[in-house]
């Protein structure tokens, strides 16, 4: 079965539902998270709407001697689990090291986030599942219930899937976020939330929520955090395996988009007061800075957010 599966036809796709069978990987959590993160989630909502979860960091970490991202992302991106037309055409489009298709810059980027992950956990004798990659224009139908393009980009964990409408990257031009680095940060996300998801985190945490509602949205904060610094790993694994090569450009690409939107600059930008109470996403601050974290440390076990905020699980 193809992992890239293209819906711009209007036709918004096979209907979906339920979860795959079997358990989470068992021992994960203590992998990926070590000390008491392995025991905490966040986050109880299933649909998880890129326009809130991205975060900004100004602690950037400076690398240096780097190539640019076309550089980097000038192969053809493969025809790995890619349609024909779809590999076809990213192929030609890759041809002259600069992507001028936003899908087939998301195909690279996702074959790069699978091939980093896939790779970690090989070496820690972990059993992996890889997501699926859905397109759609408009609207879709998913294993998470109906969206539509006012969702944004998002992981829903009943099918494993990472949704991308591409009109979203108007959206972040109307926010002020240039460069195509922000299209990869945001995929690298949502692949946060992906391991969050086969890893138990994800259930956990509701589970959680469910116990205390009162907390319910720091939960919430606390795993979009965590998706934030999972990307800002699979960033300096990419890079220090030669997968990506980030400037300091693109890295500053990437907190661009995440301070774009955090929960603070929405709000602001509805013209509502700021009311940290009511987040479930976090502060461009804190967003920006679990990016980095995760950068900088270049491991999951950097990643406890639940601890951090004194979540309980």
């Amino acid at each position: 079965m193809s992992r890239v599966d293209d819906r711009r036809d209007g036709r918004g796709g096979p209907p979906t539902g339920g979860t795959r069978g079997g358990d989470p990987t068992a021992g994960l959590l203590q992998l990926l998270l070590a000390s008491k993160l392995g025991k905490g989630g966040g986050g109880i909502v299933l649909v998880l709407a890129a326009l809130l979860i991205f975060g900004f960091c100004s602690q950037t970490q400076d690398p240096t001697a780097q190539v640019p991202l076309d550089s980097s992302f000038n192969a053809p991106p493969g025809a790995q689990g890619v349609g024909t037309s779809l590999a076809q055409k990213c192929t030609e489009d890759a041809a002259d090291g600069v992507f001028e298709n936003t899908d087939c810059l998301l195909v690279k980027a996702f074959n790069e986030t699978d091939e980093v992950w896939s790779g970690y956990f090989a070496t820690t004798g972990q059993r992996f599942r890889e997501p699926q990659l859905t397109f759609f224009d408009g609207q879709t139908r998913t294993g998470c219930g109906p969206a539509d393009t006012s969702v944004g980009p998002f992981y829903c964990p009943a099918d494993e899937r990472i949704y991308f409408d591409l009109g979203f990257s108007r959206e972040l031009q109307r926010l002020g976020v240039q460069g195509q680095y922000a299209m990869v940060y945001i995929m690298a996300h949502e692949y946060g939330h992906h391991l969050q998801n086969i890893s138990g985190i994800e259930r956990q945490v509701r589970k959680a929520q469910n116990a205390n509602r009162r907390n319910a949205n720091d939960y919430s904060v606390a795993m979009e955090l965590q998706a934030d610094c999972f990307a800002g790993v699979w960033g300096r694994l990419a890079n220090d395996q030669g997968n990506v090569v980030i400037t300091p450009e693109e890295f500053q690409q990437a907190t661009n988009a995440a301070a774009a939107v955090g929960d603070d600059r929405i709000q602001k930008g509805a013209g509502m007061r700021v009311n940290p109470d009511t987040f479930t996403h976090g502060s461009a601050k804190q967003r920006t800075f679990w990016y980095t974290r995760g950068y900088d440390q270049g491991t999951p076990q950097a990643c406890n957010t639940f601890k951090e905020l004194g979540l309980p699980l």
